[in-house]
């Protein structure tokens, strides 16, 4: 909509298309492969008004908040999103759990994504400058704050922080995917595994670090259902959730012979 163009179809996994002026030609270099599709377009890289696979980004977001709800149910006043990202699952909490949704945190638009940026002292300051309490919308409440992911907890931390300042009663967390875990390889700019929070804390571990008066995720099949599946299948799953689950859809390899030794032992790496 945007560009003014109109969507033909994808490409298909091993597919290549060529196109030279008013040609357009589709070859296929590569053995025929099943799609596995990032299962984080749904949760955050993907604008909610876009459609990806036949699914409406906003409609499923929504529903990821909806089945937290279902999930992880606690008594609060108030639903608030971590904007933008979280803005489409805390609806859906909000919707589903019948608490009232409110914009409790203010975002300034003319700051980057923080958990890319380099240095804990510029990420710190980045979460400063792009969120706000609403002090006379928190003061004396119990918040929910729905938020997309949790990679290093830089974010989450300072956002938990804000909310005590501002007069909350009590700050609940829930989070609209499984725990980061594991790095990825296919060329998202996550940090390596050492650095993510999840995988070196347990829930309990997490909650304390955030100090956050609860915390929890969705689990991993649903997801899955927010996404029309009944659940994640073991053998072949749908689309690619290594980030969450250590299960790479391809074999990890470095071919770079000035690579160190702990690269190549992170690119190994299984699930645990």
């Amino acid at each position: 909509d945007v560009v003014g163009a109109t969507f033909v179809r994808a490409v298909e996994p091993g597919e290549l298309v060529i196109v030279q002026g008013s040609d357009v030609r589709s070859i296929r270099p590569f053995a025929p492969m099943a799609a596995r599709p990032c299962i984080f377009e749904w949760v955050y890289f993907s604008r909610p008004d876009s459609i990806v696979d036949d699914h409406s980004v906003y409609s499923v977001r929504k529903a990821i908040g909806a089945q937290l709800a279902i999930e992880s149910p606690v008594d609060a006043d108030l639903v608030i999103p971590v904007p933008d990202s979280g803005t489409p699952a805390a609806i859906g909490y909000a919707q589903q759990s019948g608490i009232p949704f409110e914009l409790g945190i203010i975002r300034s638009h003319y700051v980057g994504r923080t958990f890319i940026s380099p240095g804990d002292k510029v990420r710190h300051l980045g979460v400063k400058l792009k969120h706000n309490a609403n002090r006379a919308l928190i003061k004396g409440k119990r918040v929910i704050l729905v938020d997309d992911s949790i990679v290093r907890g830089t974010t989450s931390l300072k956002i938990v922080q804000m909310m005590r300042e501002a007069g909350a009663a009590e700050v609940h967390m829930r989070i609209a995917s499984p725990p980061t875990r594991h790095s990825c390889f296919y060329g998202v700019d996550t940090p390596e595994r050492a650095k993510l929070l999840a995988a070196k804390l347990d829930l309990g571990g997490m909650t304390g670090f955030i100090h956050a008066d609860s915390l929890n995720f969705i689990s991993i099949d649903g997801l899955y259902k927010a996404l029309g599946e009944a659940k994640r299948a073991d053998i072949r799953p749908k689309y690619c959730d290594a980030c969450f689950t250590g299960d790479y859809p391809t074999t990890l390899t470095d071919h770079d012979e000035g690579a160190e030794v702990d690269q190549f032992a992170m690119l190994a790496e299984r699930v645990i």
